[in-house]
């Protein structure tokens, strides 16, 4: 591929002498380059903000030019991945594949027919029993009294209970994890995390005006030397940690690592947010961090990885009831409540013993998939964790994680490179992939197949 400063030259006398709109103009410019053999196979294009400065072009024009382009079969492009050429010339167009999404982690999604059964019950049961339009109204921030009672349930094991309405009952993790950052952090001030951690933290902070410092770790989770001299230079405000097997690392930290985080925590009163959506996969999950620190701890945990994704339900923990009301108070603000339907739903689901169900049935998937992805990819650096439904690659020097994403975008399988995952630091070359989803056992071979074939491809291996 030529230079990028060549291509934005070319691309400038297009534009100057086409008559057509601009986004058009560059789509068919793309497509004479790919039948001239100048654009090749898995070349990448520039950014979108990259070539609309270099076009002096807006924004929206390059992005339409980009879409224009990918309907037309000539290009494959992914948020966070890039833009990359998909046909090797004008006579050898490639059908559009039926991508296979292995960027959201999403849990498998039970097949079983007696649980799908059960799950059809329990839909069916909240919808007919007692007074309906109890549950298409307004209702008190935190849930209700069997909603609180279920959340218990769920909870028990993993984080310590209180008396009184300790738990609330919210609308999804993600939206709680928001509410907090913004009610223990706020505007201008400083959240700590994992330098490698969950994408939605730093878009959420980068939203709400919350500065976030990534603190370096290893197998064993965050260095507590590392997070002493983050907290006695900058006035941090809380940490997040996704403890047990990380997103997306799988990584867990280890027992005395989390003793060793809380004295920490304890010397500077650094509140802990704790989102923690995965240790109900694992059979001996570690202490958690609220059952160590819970006078510090504002723990979150849901539904939708160990239950059903479309199941927009969480239960958070608060140090005090006191503490609880104030932080209703102000998800009250933005939240308004969580849906009474879901929550219905997901209460009738764990007094029933539905909820149990599925998550066993989740992890003996996740376990077979694990073993799945343990034969194919075996001989490749992989970090995982037998009960996780996600799995993290350390690339071959010969890959870049941008050329192996682009690569596999056009093979039609979509991945989560390791830049999504980095608050700050250099970037380990790596990806991230989902083995649950809608993928069946024989798809998701296939799958992995074609990734370990791309890992071999390269020559330079």
């Amino acid at each position: 591929m030529r230079s990028r400063s060549t291509l934005l030259e070319d691309w400038n006398k297009v534009l100057s002498s086409c008559d057509k709109p601009a986004y058009l103009a560059i789509a068919e410019a793309i497509e004479l380059e790919i039948q001239r053999g100048v654009l090749q196979l898995d070349d990448r294009l520039p950014p979108i903000r990259e070539l609309a400065k270099g076009l002096n072009l807006d924004y929206t024009t390059v992005a339409r030019a980009y879409q224009e382009a990918q309907h037309r079969g000539l290009i494959t492009s992914k948020a966070g991945v890039g833009s990359y050429v998909r046909i090797r010339n004008s006579n050898q167009l490639e059908a559009e594949p039926t991508l296979i999404e292995m960027t959201m982690n999403m849990a498998p999604e039970p097949q079983e027919p007696e649980l799908l059964a059960r799950m059809r019950h329990g839909a069916r049961h909240v919808t007919e029993q007692g007074n309906f339009h109890r549950l298409t109204r307004y209702q008190d921030f935190g849930g209700t009294e069997d909603d609180q009672q279920a959340a218990a349930v769920w909870l028990n094991g993993v984080s310590p209970h209180h008396k009184g309405r300790t738990v609330l009952v919210t609308p999804g993790i993600q939206a709680t994890l928001a509410g907090l950052m913004n009610g223990l952090v706020g505007a201008g001030n400083t959240l700590c995390a994992e330098a490698i951690t969950y994408p939605g933290v730093k878009a959420m902070a980068g939203l709400l005006g919350i500065r976030t410092l990534g603190i370096p770790g290893d197998a064993q989770g965050i260095l507590p030397d590392a997070l002493e001299a983050h907290c006695r230079i900058n006035k941090v405000r809380a940490l997040y940690l996704n403890p047990t097997i990380q997103n997306p690392t799988t990584r867990t930290i280890s027992e005395t690592r989390r003793r060793e985080i809380v004295e920490v925590a304890r010397y500077f009163g650094l509140k802990i947010i704790e989102d923690d959506p995965y240790s109900k996969l694992m059979h001996n999950p570690p202490t958690s961090l609220a059952s160590l620190a819970p006078e510090l701890t504002y723990y979150v945990n849901g539904l939708s990885k160990t239950c059903s994704a479309g199941l927009r339900i969480a239960f958070l923990v608060c140090p005090t009831e006191l503490e609880s009301k104030r932080i209703a108070s102000s998800l009250r603000a933005t939240q308004i409540m969580a849906s009474p339907m879901c929550s219905a739903l997901a209460t009738q689901w764990i007094l029933d013993g539905t909820a149990q169900m599925c998550l066993d049935n989740i992890r003996l998937m996740s376990q077979r998939r694990q073993l799945i992805a343990r034969r194919i990819l075996g001989d490749f650096k992989i970090e995982t964790n037998p009960e996780a439904f996600h799995l993290w690659l350390n690339l071959p020097s010969a890959w870049s994680q941008s050329a192996f994403c682009g690569r596999l975008l056009n093979r039609g399988i979509a991945i989560a490179s390791a830049d999504m995952f980095c608050l700050e630091g250099a970037t380990p070359n790596a990806v991230r992939l989902s083995l649950g989803g809608n993928l069946n056992d024989e798809r998701l071979e296939h799958t992995l197949r074609i990734v370990a074939d791309t890992l071999m491809s390269n020559s330079s291996m």
